[in-house]
């Protein structure tokens, strides 16, 4: 199929728009799910590859590594050289990285797979929402980023439950070979239903900035993924945040002073951008960390299998979606700044409630606290969304996408390493005072973590071990609840900042750009200008 691209003042909207939004929310489903259900798999994996505790950390944060330090260059590229060969290369990267799983046999192989992964996952991310900003005219472009924002997060919670349902029938490779299929339909139907579009004046491509957003952004992410086991004033962990740090200024000062800069800085002036795209890193933040400590509180405090675990953090995909899609409605009504700020906090206010809980509380109160949670974070993704794309002219939305997806993603790193961090910290202190060990041995392994100190519960037995499994629930249910309360302080923040600094609609309406259009639509042009779909 070839398709054209022209500019016009109000252009003909794209007219299978609708059904090239459910390929891309399909091309989104395998990477939200990649989020988390590798989780449920990691014992499995532990005990058949032989893998050291560190090396099975790597089996997870190499993917988010690549992805991330990724994005803004591959949104770049998708901008110059089309979205949808970004998308589909992505795509077709993801799903064969995913079917190679079958054939590795070591840990190290494993982490090859999950980069290769990564890379995929960048290459797809940006493409779909600067797709979706080229083919919906701007009137619709708020509910279509609603839903792409509900598909963007919906894997996050099926992820635990389809894990823990393929490894009750199937080996671990299982939980890689589910993302095959998807992609396989996904990228079958992108052929025929995906246009192509890309920016019409690209310019020269930035590559020193390229350079130093790969470098700065990666060695961040390291820095982030190694700093709860390693210590955050470790010297390796300070010295990634320092480079890290010298190489953003250095891509700074490289940006205002390029001719032709891959991230338009100018952009950042706009808070329509930057103040939704804090808010973005500052919802996920609190996303990501509240899932990564439940998982734990549902598997270990109230001893739910992994099956069950996943079962029980439905809700969150759930209220997501409901959100998400929710949220064009509400933000028409109240403006972006009311319904941002409302949702955050709620989104506080329930991450403290979380301080009344114990191991005892009930699946059904867990249940519906993350339904109503997740649905005001899906209130502040689709509004915070649609605001950045529009604050950014379309045909620079591959960059804008990326730099959307970005500020997700290192927010939601920081979320598991902080929240991480001092939910282990409370529990330590706390199990040391209510369950002190004979053993020291055993003493510190306990502390370590609590699925360190149900191991060493089994290990007792008897009283002596029904105490210390005991003594670990509590601990950890009081430790999780004051790092939610910690989480819930930043999403307050991130309220009052989008009260004071957010503006409820647009700004400026952004350039009209090229848009994708079928040729049948096109009028007859002695030389049209096609490009090859």
């Amino acid at each position: 199929m070839t398709v054209a691209v022209r500019d016009a003042a109000r252009p003909t909207p794209f007219p299978r728009r609708w059904r090239t939004l459910a390929v891309l929310g399909l091309s989104l489903v395998i990477i939200g799910l990649d989020n988390t259900i590798l989780n449920v798999a990691l014992p499995t994996m532990q005990e058949e590859l032989d893998a050291s505790g560190s090396t099975l950390q790597w089996i997870v944060d190499a993917y988010l590594l690549v992805f991330a330090g990724l994005l803004l260059t591959f949104g770049t590229l998708g901008d110059r050289f089309g979205r949808k060969l970004a998308l589909q290369a992505g795509v077709a990267i993801f799903g064969l990285a995913s079917l190679s799983a079958a054939v590795v046999d070591s840990a190290d192989g494993l982490i090859g797979v999950r980069a290769a992964m990564g890379v995929g996952a960048a290459l797809i991310m940006p493409a779909t929402l600067s797709i979706i900003t080229n083919v919906f005219p701007r009137e619709e472009q708020a509910k279509a980023i609603g839903i792409w924002a509900g598909m963007a997060s919906v894997g996050v919670g099926l992820g635990p439950l389809l894990g823990g349902a393929l490894l009750e029938f199937f080996s671990w490779q299982s939980v890689f070979m589910v993302n095959v299929p998807i992609a396989l339909v996904a990228f079958a139907a992108g052929v025929r239903l995906v246009p192509e579009s890309r920016d019409p004046r690209p310019g020269a491509f930035d590559l020193p900035g390229a350079a130093l957003s790969i470098a700065s952004l990666g060695v961040l992410v390291w820095g982030i993924i190694e700093a709860p086991s390693r210590g955050w004033t470790d010297e390796a962990v300070l010295g990634a945040f320092g480079l890290a740090l010298v190489a953003a200024v250095a891509f700074v000062v490289r940006e205002r002073t390029a001719a032709q800069p891959m991230l338009d800085l100018g952009y950042f002036r706009n808070p329509r951008f930057s103040v939704a795209s804090v808010a973005v890193a500052l919802s996920f933040f609190a996303l990501f960390g509240a899932v990564f400590a439940l998982t734990q509180y549902l598997q270990y405090a109230k001893g739910f299998s992994p099956l069950e675990a996943g079962a029980a953090m439905v809700p969150v995909a759930a209220g997501l979606m409901g959100g998400a899609v929710t949220s064009p409605r509400l933000t028409a009504r109240l403006g972006t700044t009311r319904v941002v700020a409302m949702a955050l906090v709620g989104v506080g206010v329930l991450l403290a409630t979380a301080l009344l809980w114990t191991p005892d509380t009930h699946v059904v109160v867990v249940g519906g606290w993350l339904l109503v949670t997740a649905a005001a974070m899906g209130w502040v993704m689709g509004p915070t969304t649609d605001a950045v794309m529009g604050a950014v002219p379309k045909d620079r939305a591959g960059v804008a996408s990326a730099m959307s997806d970005v500020t997700r993603q290192v927010g939601g790193a920081l979320g598991v390493a902080v929240i991480g961090s001092l939910v282990s910290t409370f529990y330590g202190h706390r199990l040391s005072d209510a369950a002190p060990l004979a053993d020291p041995a055993a003493q510190e392994a306990a502390e370590e973590s609590i699925g360190a100190a149900v191991m060493v519960a089994g290990a007792l037995g008897g009283d002596a071990g029904a105490r210390v499994a005991d003594a670990a629930a509590t601990a950890y249910t009081e430790a999780m609840g004051l790092g939610f309360l910690a989480a819930g302080a930043v999403a307050v923040a991130a309220a009052v900042l989008t009260w004071r600094r957010l503006p409820a609609t647009d700004l400026a309406a952004p350039p009209e750009p090229a848009v994708p259009v079928d040729d049948a639509l096109l009028p007859p042009a002695p030389q049209p200008t096609g490009v090859a779909g």
